[in-house]
């Protein structure tokens, strides 16, 4: 007796997908997550939770936000941590200013308002935009179509 060659085995092994009712091509694809346009924004952060839920989202954010602090000093940066407490005072923010490069270390507690005020800068340049200009720059000829990366400015 021999061992099943691979062609009997790819058979046998659809068969047994064929006979279950899931297709295997069918799991392959899964959909992608749907980015909420934040750029502009300004959340009420009346409860806490709403307070926690901007900040997560500030933290998925690709541009700078604006911190308005409870003394009313206002700060301009991208958040690049964020450490989430039991409480406001033990939850912080970790933010690189705009104009500075010293790292900021501030608490939920602190927080007074925040605005999404920068622009995100790769907001529509998903892998599918980039490749329906690729081939519409390589159909009409328009400039030259290379496979080198578009400037984020």
């Amino acid at each position: 007796m021999s061992a099943p060659s691979h062609a009997e085995r790819h058979g046998a092994a659809n068969a047994a997908s064929d006979r279950s009712g899931i297709d295997p091509e069918k799991l392959e694809v899964a959909p992608g997550t749907a980015r909420q346009a934040v750029e502009g924004w300004v959340p009420e952060l009346a409860t806490e939770d709403e307070l926690r839920s901007a900040l997560e989202q500030a933290f998925d954010y690709r541009g700078d936000v604006t911190i308005t602090r409870k003394d009313g000093t206002q700060i301009e940066g991208y958040i690049f941590d964020r450490i989430a407490g039991s409480t406001l005072a033990a939850s912080f923010v970790r933010l690189l200013p705009k104009d500075s490069n010293q790292r900021l270390k501030i608490a939920y507690a602190d927080i007074a308002a925040l605005a999404f005020s920068g622009r995100d800068p790769a907001a529509g340049r998903s892998w599918d935009a980039w490749v329906r200009k690729y081939w519409a720059k390589k159909s009409t000829g328009e400039g030259e179509a290379t496979l080198q990366p578009e400037s984020l400015d």
